[in-house]
C-alpha cells in the first residue's frame, strides 16, 4: 500500500453525545470447540487450575480487560448439546455430532454460571434450536431461574446451588439458518419456532431478554420478525472477514485493511430491516460472534465429511501458532470495535470469538498464556474509553491508502479510523478519549485536535498506543512484541497535533485540570 501525503485536523463537540455505549460491547465467546473449554479456561489437573479446577491464569487475564458477558455453549457445538446431560452428578460423555469428538461433559452450565461470576461478567447462554425442542429451552430458564418450583429448579437445589443463577440474557438458536448447522431451518419455519420458544421461556421468567439466530438476509429476517418480533430483545448476527474454515492461509496485513472497508456492510442491512419493520427502539443488534479470521476446521461443516481425524481433528492445531496473530488482527479489532460505538444506538452487544485459544485473544497451554495483539485492543478500550460517543469530524485532507494491484475488493481506503467518546476521569472530571487507528502500514499520520468547549482547552493529554516493532509483529512464549506504551502528560492546547505510528492502535485521553490547578 502507498500514501498520499496528506494532513488531517480532527474537530470534537463532546456536548453532542450521539449514544451511550453498552459494556456489552466488549464482550467475549466461548464454545465447546478444540481447547477453548478443556485445557483452556477449565483444566483441573493444571498447575494454574483453582478450587473449581479453573485456569487462574486465564481468569486474572479476563478480568484485567472486565469482560462484561460471555456467551456459551456455542456456536455449533450447541445445536446438539441436551443440556441436561450437563449437570448433576452422573454425566456421561457423548459424541458430539457438531465437530466430532467426544464430549466429556465435565463442564456444563453450573461450571460456566460459576465461571462468569467468578470473572464478574454476565452469563449469556445459547440455546438448542438444532435438534432441541422449546420444551427444553424453557426448562433451562427454570433450572437456572426458578428459585424452588418445578422439577428442574429443584434438581438445581439438589446439585448444591440453592439460590437460583438468575441468567438474565438468553439467545434462541445459533446460525440456524445454515446447512452446516445440527438442525437447520427454513426461513418460513424459523419465526414460529422461535415465537413458540420465546412464549415458553418468558412464561418462565418474564426478566429475561431473548435475542434469535439471524443474519443480513431480508427473507430470513422478515419471517422472524413478522411471528417472534414481539418477543425479541435482541437479533443475533455473525461476522468472520477472514473465513479459513477448509483452508488455512491468513490474509496478509494489507488485505485485511481492506477488508476494513466492508465491516458496515451487514450491519447496515440489518438495521434497514429492523427500521423498515419498526423495530428500531425496541429489538437491538447483539454481534454475538465476530472475529477477524474464520475457525481453521477441515473436512467438518462439508457436504461430505472427512474420515482422516488427523485432517479434521488435528488440522485444528493450526489455530494456535501465535503467529498468525499481527498487528493486522489488533488494527482489525479497533476498527470493528470503532463500528460499533458509531452505531451504540443499535448495536447494544458484541462477543468476540473465542476469548481463549483457536483464534482467541489469549492462548493457553501447559506452560501458561499468551496475550496476543486482539487481548491488548480490548484492554486500551476497557481501560480509557468514556461511556458517551461524541460527534467527531475531520476537517481537511483525510489521508488515503491506495488500492493494492494484487487485490480489487476496494477502491481507496482512509488511513485513520476515528472515534471520540466522553467520560469521568478517575477524579471526579470530564475527559475526551479518541481512539485513533492509523492503518498505514508504513507511514505515520500527524492528527491535530480541537474540542468545542471551555472545559477542555487546559487540560493534560497522554496517548497510549498499542505497536509492534511492523505490521507483522506478534507475541508468543518468549517474544512479546506487541504491547501498551505511554506517553505524557503533556498540556493540551486546542490544535494540538500528534503523530500516529504505522500500524497503531492509540487511545488518547485529554483530561480536564484538576481541581486548584493551575492551566
Amino acid at each position: 500500500m502507498l500514501k498520499k501525503k496528506r494532513s488531517c485536523s480532527i474537530h470534537i463537540n463532546p456536548l453532542r453525545i450521539l449514544a451511550e455505549r453498552s459494556p456489552f460491547l466488549y464482550g467475549q465467546f466461548l464454545e465447546h470447540f478444540h481447547r477453548q473449554i478443556y485445557g483452556g479456561i477449565f483444566d483441573p489437573q493444571s498447575p494454574f487450575a483453582d478450587e473449581d479446577g479453573f485456569r487462574s491464569d486465564v481468569l486474572d487475564a479476563l478480568r484485567e480487560i472486565g469482560v462484561p458477558i460471555i456467551r456459551w455453549p456455542g456456536g455449533c457445538f450447541v445445536s446438539a448439546y441436551h443440556w441436561k446431560t450437563g449437570v448433576g452428578n452422573n454425566r456421561m460423555p457423548y459424541f458430539d455430532k457438531a465437530w466430532r469428538v467426544e464430549e466429556p461433559n465435565w463442564f456444563g452450565t453450573d461450571e460456566f454460571v460459576k465461571y462468569c461470576r467468578k470473572l464478574g461478567a454476565e452469563p449469556y447462554i445459547c440455546t438448542n434450536a438444532g435438534t432441541g425442542t422449546p420444551e427444553e429451552m424453557s426448562d433451562w430458564v427454570e433450572y437456572c431461574n426458578l428459585k424452588h418450583e418445578g422439577l428442574f429448579a429443584k434438581q438445581r437445589i439438589l446439585n448444591g446451588y440453592q439460590e437460583p443463577h438468575a441468567v438474565k440474557y438468553w439467545s434462541i438458536g445459533n446460525e440456524n439458518w445454515g446447512p452446516h448447522e445440527m438442525g437447520s431451518w427454513l426461513s418460513t419455519q424459523w419465526g414460529p419456532m422461535v415465537r413458540e420458544a420465546a412464549k415458553m421461556m418468558q412464561h418462565v421468567d418474564p426478566s429475561i431478554e431473548l435475542s434469535a439466530a439471524a443474519l443480513p438476509d431480508p427473507d430470513w429476517n422478515l419471517n422472524l420478525l413478522k411471528y417472534a418480533g414481539d418477543y425479541l430483545d435482541w437479533i443475533s448476527i455473525h461476522g468472520y472477514w477472514d473465513p479459513l474454515w477448509q483452508e488455512n492461509h491468513p490474509a496478509g496485513y494489507e488485505k485485511v485493511m481492506l477488508y476494513t472497508s466492508r465491516l458496515e456492510t451487514d450491519l447496515l442491512k440489518v438495521e434497514g430491516l429492523l427500521s423498515a419493520t419498526g423495530y428500531t427502539d425496541r429489538i437491538r443488534i447483539a454481534y454475538d460472534e465476530w472475529n477477524l479470521r474464520g475457525w481453521h476446521h477441515p473436512g467438518i461443516h462439508t457436504l461430505k465429511q472427512s474420515a482422516d481425524r488427523a485432517v479434521y481433528i488435528g488440522a485444528q492445531d493450526k489455530n494456535d501458532d501465535n503467529s498468525t496473530y499481527t498487528m493486522a488482527d489488533a488494527v482489525f479489532a479497533a476498527c470493528f470495535l470503532n463500528m460499533c460505538h458509531r452505531h451504540a444506538r443499535t448495536v447494544g452487544m458484541a462477543n468476540f470469538a473465542p476469548a481463549v485459544n483457536a483464534r482467541g485473544i489469549i492462548y493457553a497451554d501447559k506452560e501458561g498464556i499468551v496475550k496476543r495483539s486482539t487481548y491488548y485492543v480490548f484492554w486500551l478500550y476497557t481501560h480509557y474509553l468514556g461511556e458517551q460517543v461524541v460527534d467527531l469530524w475531520e476537517n481537511g485532507n483525510v489521508p488515503l491508502l491506495e488500492r493494492t494491484s494484487e487485490d480489487t475488493l476496494n477502491n481507496d481506503l482512509p488511513a485513520l479510523d476515528l472515534l471520540a467518546t466522553a467520560g469521568v476521569n478517575g477524579t471526579g472530571g470530564r475527559k475526551i478519549s479518541i481512539a485513533a487507528v492509523n492503518k498505514d502500514p508504513e507511514h505515520e499520520h500527524a492528527v491535530s485536535l480541537s474540542i468545542d468547549g471551555q472545559e477542555m482547552k487546559a487540560g493534560h493529554l497522554i496517548v497510549h498506543t498499542l505497536n509492534g516493532p511492523d505490521k507483522d509483529s506478534y507475541n508468543d512464549r518468549g517474544r512479546e512484541e506487541v504491547r501498551v506504551k505511554d506517553e505524557g502528560p503533556f498540556c493540551f492546547r486546542d490544535g494540538y497535533e500528534i503523530s500516529l505510528k504505522p500500524h497503531s492502535v492509540n487511545i488518547i485521553e485529554i483530561v480536564s485540570p484538576e481541581r486548584g490547578l493551575n492551566a
